[in-house]
């Protein structure tokens, strides 16, 4: 058996739709819902244009204390992975259910 974890916000007291899960009409679920920190805030993705006129692009030109920006910035991504603090209401995430022992 295969667990689905579904990540959303609640957009309206009492209210949860859960809409695209792979089951039929008059299956039964077991559904747990689990209340989560917010511990970042959610916002849309940039377009190109915006990252450009962010200021993001060059940010760290003619710094000193990161000799190589490639290297610096895989090891960023690597930590924000690792955190798994993120929270995005448009994707479904799914995780294998632990075997039973």
């Amino acid at each position: 058996m295969e667990a689905i974890r579904v990540q959303q916000v609640i957009s309206e007291d009492g209210k949860v739709l859960i809409t695209g899960l792979p089951y039929k009409k008059g299956q039964c679920m077991e559904i747990i819902l689990l209340p989560q920190p917010l511990k970042t805030v959610l916002r849309s993705r940039l377009t190109v244009h915006q990252l450009r006129q962010s200021g993001l692009i060059g940010l760290w030109k003619g710094r000193d204390d990161i000799g190589d920006s490639v290297a610096y910035a895989r090891q960023l991504r690597e930590q924000a992975q690792q955190r798994g603090d993120t929270y995005y209401a448009d994707r479904l995430f799914t995780s294998p259910a632990p075997e039973a022992q």
